[in-house]
């Protein structure tokens, strides 16, 4: 291995990494799925034990079944991020994900925040999880994307535990300023890490204006924002920079149905709740207005210095 391996990375240890779409100017976009189920977010992890998981009623398997029909009427392929919890209750589920033509992806196995992680905890949570999707799903897994974007300027170390661990991708930095994640100094599009073909960084998507980064990737936001913010923001990036947009949700978001959370704050409560009921109609906005496609397929093989 390069000795350069070992040392600490930093921000100056990243190389953009060149696209096929800015030579032929055919754009198509990465879509993702981060699936987990309504009581394993960040956000409720002060008011719901881990341990208490097995007890609570799981919706997963049927909004993510509605998210798969949802796709296959509008013929798009997406990346799902599955939590290794998820997989080993539902492995069914995976198995449709992957004999749809989707992409099976890490989301790790329970949801822990990495910076909650040390190097040997996170290569123990991202190798169990890698083990236990590929057995499952009997395709490689060779993308990751962290808990609630937890990868950024303090624990950068992590990407090169996952290019140490198989992966080829990650998409785990959000180059934004937000409460709970970010790293608004990241570049704002893929980028490889320490050299060129070693691990691909892919940045969810973020629109520059007045040298400032705006969110337009998805998940609350998407809820939160007009649709013609995101409708005109994918736009200009994909007309103007000629890059493709990364897009996330989760199961969750399309159930105005699941169970309510008490003794939440209402910081909480409305990054959560807010117009669940809207989301599935505006996905199939979205899916019918912009080209979507896998992760790996958008990414890995049309980034020059692909190994």
């Amino acid at each position: 291995m390069n000795p350069a391996l070992n040392m600490p990375l930093a921000a100056t240890d990243f190389y953009p990494a060149k696209l096929a779409s800015e030579q032929t100017g055919t754009v198509v976009n990465a879509m993702s799925v981060d699936v987990e189920d309504y009581f394993q977010v960040s956000a409720f992890e002060k008011h719901i034990r881990r341990e208490d998981w097995d007890t609570l009623p799981c919706r997963v398997e049927r909004n993510t079944d509605r998210i798969l029909q949802l796709f296959a009427d509008h013929q798009a392929k997406s990346t799902f991020f599955v939590l290794g919890w998820i997989a080993e209750r539902y492995p069914a589920m995976v198995k449709r994900i992957v004999d749809a033509g989707h992409e099976l992806a890490s989301h790790g196995y329970s949801h822990v925040r990495v910076i909650h992680q040390d190097r040997d905890a996170f290569r123990a949570d991202v190798s169990r999880t890698k083990d236990i999707l590929e057995d499952i799903g009997g395709v490689p897994v060779t993308g990751y994307r962290a808990a609630s974007y937890s990868i950024g300027r303090d624990n950068l170390w992590a990407l090169d535990v996952l290019r140490e661990t198989g992966h080829k991708y990650s998409s785990s930095i959000y180059p934004i300023v937000h409460d709970l994640y970010g790293m608004p100094e990241a570049p704002r599009h893929a980028f490889w890490v320490r050299e060129p073909g070693g691990l691909l960084e892919v940045p969810i998507t973020t629109v520059e204006l007045n040298g400032r980064h705006f969110p337009c990737g998805g998940g609350g936001y998407f809820r939160l924002l007009p649709y013609a913010w995101y409708r005109w923001s994918i736009g200009r990036i994909n007309r103007q920079e000629l890059q493709p947009s990364v897009f996330y949700f989760h199961p969750w978001e399309i159930d105005p149905q699941q169970p309510r959370q008490e003794g939440i704050g209402l910081k909480t409560k409305v990054r959560h709740y807010l117009n669940l009921s809207r989301m599935e109609s505006r996905l199939a906005r979205l899916l019918r207005d912009f080209r979507w496609d896998r992760m790996d397929r958008v990414f890995l093989g049309r980034a020059e210095g692909t190994q």
